[in-house]
């Protein structure tokens, strides 16, 4: 998976204390990719853009 083009955006739900912060690059054409801030060239998630959306339905919901 490439995703040197991705721009990544700290979630809104993110802790502003710094301690539990996730980013999100939803900007590539057939993935989304999620990843914890603190650790930029860890491991990264990747969704399809409807598995993801369905996810974020489901979070606002909660």
């Amino acid at each position: 998976m490439d995703l040197s083009n991705a721009r990544w955006r700290k979630s809104t739900r993110s802790n502003t204390a710094g301690g539990e912060c996730v980013e999100v690059a939803d900007n590539l054409p057939d993935v989304v990719a999620v990843r914890d801030s603190k650790d930029p060239s860890g491991p990264v998630l990747a969704f399809s853009p409807q598995t993801w959306r369905a996810f974020v339905k489901q979070a606002k919901q909660h």
